[in-house]
């Protein structure tokens, strides 16, 4: 597996500095920005992967996908550019998700925040979080959850609003915050690569009402996501089955 693992950073890290790059040459802006970004990271990332595993299935935010990945029992789950809102705004909050399902379960996943150099991956030797007095939840700058003030109220939490998914996933794997709440759907490119990570650093990872992730479904999507420490899961979902459940 870590030959798997060390493969998706160098992946996530190769899209990452090539959208860097994109942006940095300042001749495009707003929409046209980010569909080069997203149409040039992707290009790259279905190379680098086809190159590699021949075999394997991909799912791409970016890609027609292709039902014969649902008789694969390995399926890359891949994002090229995940908060294109905020890499557009010239923002640091958006991702590259390279995640890799086995048997339907988020296995490998590595995460990278370009803007900020960093690459986080699904490896053994990530750290974990340390519990801290205060506590934060990230939530959607766009999308935030209506339980969150719910949550944060109960906890003594501050809500914090951010883009793209896995930088929100990240800043709980980082300490920076202790829940990420979303709910209203997502696809799974949004979510296998950060959950996958989110998991190697010991985190919990379910939807809303607990139910665990499942990956290359027909329908390629999940209805709600909790990632958060474990110590706070019982809680927190207990908080969400009283106040009722977004599901």
């Amino acid at each position: 597996m870590t030959d798997l693992v060390d493969f998706a950073a160098s992946v996530a890290r190769a899209a990452g500095d090539l959208l860097l790059r994109i942006r940095e040459r300042g001749d495009l802006a707003g929409r046209a920005l980010g569909d080069r970004g997203d149409a040039e990271a992707n290009a790259l990332i279905l190379a680098m992967i086809s190159e590699r595993y021949p075999d394997d299935a991909i799912l791409s935010e970016e890609s027609r996908d292709d039902l014969a990945r649902l008789d694969c029992r390995r399926l890359w789950i891949i994002d090229p550019l995940d908060g294109t809102r905020e890499y557009r705004e010239g923002r640091n909050d958006w991702a590259v998700h390279i995640g890799l399902a086995i048997d339907g379960a988020a296995a490998v996943g590595a995460v990278a925040l370009p803007a900020e150099s960093l690459i986080f991956a699904s490896s053994s030797d990530l750290p974990r979080p340390d519990p801290k007095k205060s506590r934060n939840i990230v939530v959607s700058r766009t999308r935030p959850p209506a339980i969150a003030t719910t949550i944060a109220d109960a906890l003594g939490a501050t809500i914090i609003a951010m883009g793209s998914a896995g930088a929100k996933a990240m800043a709980v794997v980082r300490g920076d915050a202790d829940i990420y709440l979303h709910e209203g759907g997502q696809h799974e490119w949004d979510n296998c690569a950060p959950v996958a990570v989110a998991q190697a650093a010991g985190l919990h990872c379910s939807t809303l009402t607990g139910a665990p992730l499942a990956y290359n479904q027909r329908e390629p999507t999940t209805p709600t996501l909790l990632i958060c420490r474990a110590e706070l899961a019982s809680e927190v979902l207990a908080l969400i089955d009283r106040d009722g459940s977004p599901e």
